[in-house]
């Protein structure tokens, strides 16, 4: 007979989420929760049962309570108001997932990135994953519109999407087995994209911003202007561009990046324009329309550039053999 010490040791925490068909929300706040460490080992329990759930660790999206201090994670009563507040996410009531990560975030992210919370680089990339996942997760499961403009076609690809069609289909057999089963591929897929999410946003766009700061600092070295920025690499420019150059004034606003296609060699460069915001399709300043829609000797002879391979038919971006050949093009397109 094992012993009640051993016993203990042996014992596992429990998370409660409700049974019959899931949504995205829960099924990524139950991984999210395995990535800490008080529940990491945690066994699941799916059920709307009050007195089953009554008696475990934690519960989320079901039973009817917000209570941080006592585990209960619930977003569907009367009344629930609560919303993420830091960055200034107030406009969207939190869902499960929402719940889980504004309470848990912090703690799983500096696991993942080997530190502690009071690292800076821990608020950063919470605030972030949150804008760019989280709270499209948290809209959709509270019925508002993660777009402010209608869509001319519907195409199903979100993360919550592909989780609501996991579920058995009407006409499928669906006994709480399948749906505990359906359920755990659920969870897997939400688990997938949020840590695929929060690698890259740690690991290559964090890092990014050392190298546009740089480019910023510098770009009085590139042109008088001080408009056209170099990177000395391609790699994720735009939210750090907007966040760093928000102390220039008007004037001096940034409108051309250039950067080499590749790490080789002689690599040939690209020159593009900088958007009006982050996810905006207008430009700040396109490159001169008679340039637009040309390739090669016929781009050199219309811009007076030697080297000039293309640029698009939109003029958001081109490209040239050499740097000063891109380098040209910007100061060109900035008189232009």
């Amino acid at each position: 007979m094992s012993s009640p010490v051993a016993k203990r040791m042996k014992s596992t925490k429990v998370i409660g989420t409700h049974s019959g068909t899931f949504h995205c929300d829960e099924a990524l706040a139950v991984f999210m929760l395995r990535l800490t460490d008080e529940f990491k080992d945690a066994d699941l329990v799916r059920t709307r049962d009050p007195s089953k759930l009554e008696p475990l660790d934690i519960v989320v999206d079901v039973g009817g309570v917000y209570s941080p201090e006592k585990h209960r994670y619930d977003h569907h009563q009367r009344g629930f108001s609560e919303v993420f507040g830091s960055g200034g996410f107030d406009k969207i009531k939190l869902s499960s997932a929402g719940l889980v990560y504004k309470h848990f975030g912090k703690e799983i992210i500096a696991k993942r990135l080997g530190t502690n919370v009071e690292d800076e680089r821990v608020e950063t990339l919470w605030l972030t994953l949150y804008s760019e996942l989280i709270e499209s997760v948290d809209g959709i499961d509270n019925g508002v519109n993660i777009s402010s403009s209608p869509l001319a076609y519907t195409q199903r690809t979100d993360l919550s999407s592909r989780v609501k069609r996991l579920n058995p289909n009407w006409n499928e057999e669906a006994t709480d087995a399948i749906f505990d089963e359906k359920f755990s591929q659920a969870s897997k897929i939400t688990g997938e994209e949020f840590l695929s999410q929060l690698d890259y946003f740690a690991f290559a766009w964090l890092p990014a911003r050392d190298v546009v700061k740089q480019a910023i600092e510098k770009r009085l070295d590139v042109d008088q202007s001080g408009q056209i920025v170099v990177f000395e690499k391609s790699c994720p420019w735009k939210d750090h561009l907007f966040s760093l150059e928000s102390s220039l004034s008007p004037s001096s606003k940034i409108l051309y990046v250039l950067y080499p296609e590749s790490d080789s060699p002689g690599s040939k460069w690209r020159i593009q324009c900088v958007p009006e915001s982050t996810d905006s399709f207008v430009n700040r300043k396109s490159l001169p329309e008679p340039w637009c829609g040309m390739r090669d000797d016929k781009l050199s002879e219309v811009s007076g550039i030697k080297g000039g391979t293309f640029v698009h038919a939109s003029g958001f971006t081109g490209g040239n053999e050499t740097f000063e050949g891109v380098l040209e093009m910007a100061r060109k397109a900035l008189a232009f």
